[in-house]
């Protein structure tokens, strides 16, 4: 009970000292985050999350890692969930109400890096020339555990991703995606 007061007032300090407009949440551990002057991270209500092993020992430990650039968003809606999660924001990433997000779980809406050798060999224009594209998560989604969201993806409303895919292209409302390229392999 202590540890757990300590934990959410340590994360308290951490969403209040990066100016993440944040509501009611609980936690388990506390997370990293680093959101960049001119970015914006927005958290709902009734958030949950777990850091480390602390709550989900689930493999792969981290604590939760939100990362907004300059100018870029992260918003969370309300009532979601989520275990030891990289969410790397260079352009925005929203994610839906009622959402749940497995253990080691990554959200990324860039590449990082340029996707062209030559450039990637220039420190001046290997970050200068990546690409960044918005990811969305809709309502009441389920992503399993260690999956990777790229950026450009859509997932669609109640749809759940399978433990451990890669999702590289939006999906649809409704459907059940896994696997590396993750692909549909079931409508709900």
């Amino acid at each position: 009970m202590i540890r757990n007061r300590l934990d959410k007032l340590i994360a308290w300090i951490i969403f209040y000292g990066n100016n993440v407009k944040f509501g009611k949440f609980k936690t388990n551990g506390f997370p990293y985050v680093s959101v960049a002057q001119g970015g914006s991270c927005i958290i709902g209500d009734d958030f949950q999350m777990n850091n480390g092993n602390v709550g989900n020992p689930i493999g792969r430990p981290q604590r939760c890692i939100f990362f907004v650039d300059r100018g870029a968003k992260l918003i969370i809606g309300k009532r979601v969930g989520m275990s030891s999660t990289a969410i790397i924001a260079h352009q925005r990433i929203e994610i839906g109400d009622y959402v749940k997000i497995g253990g080691g779980v990554c959200i990324y809406d860039t590449d990082f890096h340029s996707l062209d050798a030559e450039s990637r060999k220039q420190p001046e224009t290997d970050t200068k020339l990546k690409k960044n594209m918005p990811v969305k998560v809709g309502n009441n989604a389920f992503i399993g555990a260690h999956s990777t969201i790229l950026k450009g993806v859509e997932i669609g409303e109640n749809s759940i991703i399978g433990a451990c895919s890669v999702v590289s292209k939006s999906v649809p409302a409704n459907e059940i995606w896994a696997g590396n390229p993750a692909i549909c392999i079931k409508k709900l």
